[in-house]
């Protein structure tokens, strides 16, 4: 101890970065790391995050549940209507994004989406009239995930609408999604005007059946192989998909003209999904909830199986927390806005198309698609920096995705709470941006990020479901 101070001190500081700088005035080599307590210092948090830390019904609960999740083959096999497929979807019911919420709570552009779909069913014959409606308690609304659903933004499915049906081939179980109306004024977004209602109509009585019987005719097509090409030609499957719609309409193509049906009909199938980019997304939707619903269930189990977001709060699910919802209000998404609108015109972050983060595309891919950052905002660097940060917080690499621009690695997936808790670190996420008020649609795109609050609500209830 004598010695110690004569000689020069080489410094590890830890709380207030002041200490480091008188140090460093002194001569010293200092290096003061960023640094926080676990949990954010909250503290009952803190005690469930070491509860679970290396607990081995955890470790391996997360290894069954991340194998299962890997081992998912989803196929798009079928069209069907809503009513007709989707388990436990009622005749007068109506399913929406994210976790549960009445109709008295819901966001603008929800309420704008079910006013569109009432109208679309024919259950009212004007806006007024389908407010009262869905005021009155005579139509049952309930989250699209309950059902092994999803859908973008509002995600409202009403009974007659047609779905994409997906089969994971490895574990049985089915998925949907509805289909995707393009971009801007349409009905995700919370519009519905008369164009946005008759391209809803001509969707499910000509787009759907041309589409299912294509679809029959080549006895499906596995999803996974033609997300991952994707990834190598620039989307990340969530908010730039250009790339996927391609490589699907060459497969469509083909058995949509061998059709034995009027020429116009197949040739206004093609031009539809040839002009909307975004087309696969419901599909690539489809395809992370069978991959994630294959991980469900397991108990001590710590990996996120659900993210959603319904316009106010945002929900995230643990597979060893079964069923339950932990929320927290949903965040404010900053991004690019479309000429004439600002971020005082934007609704809280919407839809559960957040599906795709949570299965470790969107948001975790965005280093394979660096042209995303001209729709969401941000630089091409920042896209490299969101996959590399979202390692960190996850069980492992998906080798079924690989990233060019990180040496072929794969994307981060399996979403663990305990290192999202631990670390500080929160889920990215990359989204379109719906107008806050009922009937106007989209007005941008841009990122944002889980809030805490719903991983510290899971990991505490999860540590309540562990035996010592």
């Amino acid at each position: 101890m004598s010695t110690l101070f004569g000689d020069k001190l080489a410094i590890v500081n830890l709380g207030l970065a002041s200490f480091a700088d008188a140090a460093h005035t002194q001569g010293a080599d200092v290096i003061h790391p960023e640094w926080q307590p676990p949990a954010a210092g909250e503290r009952d948090t803190g005690l469930a995050l070491a509860s679970l830390f290396q607990h081995p019904k955890v470790e391996a609960a997360n290894q069954q549940a991340y194998t299962a999740y890997l081992a998912s083959q989803p196929a798009w096999v079928g069209m069907d209507r809503a009513l007709a497929a989707i388990p436990g979807m009622g005749a007068r019911m109506i399913l929406h994004s994210g976790p549960p919420i009445a109709w008295g709570e819901m966001c603008g552009p929800v309420q704008g989406a079910i006013i569109g779909a009432i109208l679309f069913e024919g259950w009212a014959d004007s806006p007024a009239a389908a407010r009262t409606l869905a005021q009155s308690g005579e139509i049952a609304f309930e989250p699209c995930q309950h059902h092994h659903t999803v859908g973008p933004m509002g995600g409202i499915i009403s009974p007659s609408m047609p779905v994409f049906v997906v089969c994971d081939s490895e574990h049985g179980h089915l998925t949907f999604s509805n289909m995707n109306e393009g971009l801007g004024k349409v009905l995700r977004f919370g519009a519905y005007s008369d164009d946005v209602l008759e391209r809803l109509a001509w969707m499910r009585d000509e787009l759907a059946p041309v589409l299912g019987l294509a679809i029959a005719s080549v006895g499906g097509i596995e999803l996974k192989p033609l997300m991952a090409q994707a990834l190598h030609m620039g989307d990340e499957v969530h908010n730039r998909n250009a790339a996927a719609t391609g490589l699907l309409l060459k497969k469509l193509v083909p058995a949509i003209l061998r059709l034995d049906i009027d020429a116009e009909l197949k040739a206004r199938a093609i031009e539809f999904v040839s002009a909307n980019d975004h087309f696969f997304l419901n599909l690539s939707m489809a395809a992370c909830k069978a991959m994630l619903v294959a991980a469900e269930g397991i108990p001590g189990s710590s990996m996120v199986t659900a993210m959603g977001r319904n316009g106010v709060e945002f929900g995230i699910r643990l597979s060893g927390t079964g069923d339950t919802w932990f929320t927290a209000p949903a965040p404010v998404v900053h991004g690019l806005f479309f000429s004439g609108y600002s971020a005082d015109d934007a609704a809280p972050d919407l839809g559960d198309s957040v599906i795709t983060e949570t299965a470790g595309v969107g948001g975790f891919a965005m280093a394979a698609s660096p042209a995303i950052v001209r729709f969401v905002g941000g630089a091409a660097s920042d896209a490299l920096a969101h996959s590399l940060a979202m390692r960190e917080i996850t069980l492992g690499q998906n080798p079924a995705f690989t990233l060019p621009a990180l040496d072929f690695a794969g994307t981060a997936a399996g979403i663990d709470a305990r290192k999202v808790v631990d670390t500080g670190i929160m889920p990215v996420i990359n989204t379109g941006i719906a107008h806050k008020e009922a009937g106007v649609g989209q007005v941008g795109a841009g990122i944002t990020h889980a809030p805490a609050e719903c991983f510290h609500q899971a990991l505490r209830a999860l540590a309540a479901t562990i035996a010592d």
